[in-house]
């Protein structure tokens, strides 16, 4: 992992790069803008420790830049401890704030609340529950059950039911769904094609969630 430091006193750069090398990150540091700028481009650290009062500007404007192009996470110091600054350093796209002084163990701890939430943001973004039925858009896989029992899914049967989980609690006409899993694609279909997959789909994981909406299509009902 790498970290820019941006603080233009010395000695806290130093203590603070000094802790986290003791961690194995690779740590660097600049003590002005225009060396972060530079050091930002060149390494794409993996998060930033931003002071707010630089020689030669603002970190909250340093801030903006960044959010503009990155959602690198950014914990901003300040010797300032007004409500307005911190307000101001958040806004700008800071995931945190910490007032001077204060301990480099707290410091590394905040680092790394910032960095788990950020995981744990980011794996929820893959996976789609509904009662015991997990789906993990990252790997392609379909668990089932409170042992998490792999679910073997034909492709096709796999995109119907991400599908269906992307909709829940929501009506899907049977030519919306032919449009989004077949159509697309440009293949020829049949007429029953979407009704076996769906037989397939809820014999594959049992429960009664896919309910048929007589002349219209399927619903998707989430099982809490």
């Amino acid at each position: 992992m790498k970290i820019l430091i941006i603080e233009d006193d010395a000695g806290l750069s130093r203590g603070i790069s000094f802790a986290f090398e003791q961690d194995g990150w690779t740590a660097f540091t600049a003590q002005t803008l225009k060396e972060a700028g530079a050091v930002w481009e060149k390494e794409k650290p993996d998060i930033l420790v931003l002071d707010l009062n630089l020689p030669d500007g603002d970190g909250i404007a340093f801030c903006e830049k960044v959010r503009n192009c990155s959602d690198v996470p950014i914990l901003m110091l300040t010797a300032r401890d007004m409500e307005v600054d911190e307000i101001m350093g958040l806004t700008s796209g800071a995931d945190d704030y910490m007032t001077k002084p204060f301990s480099v163990s707290v410091l590394k701890l905040r680092v790394q609340k910032i960095l788990d939430r950020r995981q744990k943001s980011a794996e929820e973004e893959t996976i789609l529950r509904s009662g015991d039925i997990l789906l993990d858009t990252k790997t392609l896989h379909v668990y089932r059950g409170k042992e998490r029992e792999e679910v073997d899914l034909t492709m096709t049967e796999y995109r119907l039911l991400q599908y269906f989980l992307e909709n829940m609690g929501r009506v899907l006409l049977k030519e919306q769904i032919l449009q989004h899993i077949w159509d697309a694609d440009g293949n020829f279909v049949e007429e029953n094609t979407l009704s076996v997959n769906v037989s397939r789909l809820r014999k594959k994981l049992g429960g009664d969630s896919i309910r048929t909406i007589q002349g219209m299509g399927y619903l998707w009902e989430d099982k809490i």
